[in-house]
């Protein structure tokens, strides 16, 4: 069973140092999302998860095996990352974008065989692009480009999974069907990292939550145990109100307006409120 681990990991870009001494793992079967304010580091542990960040210190292994001690091409066939809206912006089709994610099985100059083609229609189907196979990316709509981009990272069949914002530019119902996708992907034995900035679809789509703030890792646990005032109020240091999906069951996380909070009686905000004037 794959596991990706990082372990007591810092690293950052040039001087500026991003994470510190952040040790965490996902396993096969698992959606592990990473949450935290702007600037917590989310983006950086996904790029040096995917040794595509060099570390400073620690290291990031999968199953036993160190990463640092493998070839760029032994890495991308096993760790993928989809990142932040990254499509072409030349005329090529969606999958002639997609094919692209094959290079670390054929290289880049050896034409597509069979099976390469078959995987490349394989994750544009995933993602729900099927019918768009055949259009220019430069006239695809922001969300749909977003969605070749996780393409192009699932054509590459990995172990491990890594997509940053995998919800940005996307409707409420593509929301949900490319999390569902992702969810049923980790069921079928992939290991999903996601960094998400709502923390609701966190709690409904995530088996596990890591919450960042300033680089540091400050808890790691099932959506219960990670989505309470406390522990959010320490990261994002705001007055939020936690309280229950009422059908799910699962954290419901908002902000709260600071005039209203104020009013409220002084025995109801321990239970439901979090920050510094809590």
């Amino acid at each position: 069973m794959t596991r990706l681990t990082a372990d007591r990991v810092d690293g950052g870009y040039r001087n500026r140092p991003v994470l510190a001494t952040v040790s965490l793992s996902v396993h096969a079967g698992e959606v592990l999302a990473l949450i935290g304010p702007n600037g917590a580091g989310k983006t950086t542990l996904l790029r040096a998860l995917a040794c595509q960040l060099p570390l400073t210190a620690g290291k990031v292994l999968i199953d036993a095996t160190n990463l640092a001690e493998r070839d760029p091409g032994w890495v991308a066939r096993r760790i993928a990352l989809a990142p932040q809206r990254n499509a072409p912006d030349r005329p090529v089709t969606v999958s002639e974008a997609v094919a692209l994610g094959r290079a670390p099985h054929r290289g880049w100059l050896l034409p597509l065989r069979a099976a390469d083609r078959e995987a490349v229609r394989r994750a544009v189907d995933r993602v729900g692009l099927g019918e768009l196979a055949d259009r220019p990316v430069t006239e695809l709509s922001a969300g749909e480009a977003q969605r070749v981009v996780l393409a192009r990272a699932l054509a590459q069949e990995p172990a491990a999974l890594l997509v940053d914002e995998p919800t940005a530019h996307l409707d409420l119902r593509y929301q949900g069907e490319v999390l569902d996708r992702l969810r049923q992907l980790a069921r079928e034995g992939m290991a999903v990292i996601l960094a998400l900035h709502d923390l609701n679809l966190a709690g409904l789509w995530a088996d596990r939550v890591a919450l960042l703030a300033h680089g540091r890792l400050l808890a790691v646990g099932t959506p219960d145990e990670v989505l309470t005032p406390e522990r959010l109020g320490e990261a994002y240091q705001t007055l939020l109100v936690v309280a229950r999906h009422p059908v799910l069951g699962t954290p419901l996380v908002t902000p709260a307006p600071r005039d209203c909070c104020q009013e409220m009686p002084p025995l109801t905000r321990p239970n439901t409120l979090t920050g510094k004037e809590s």
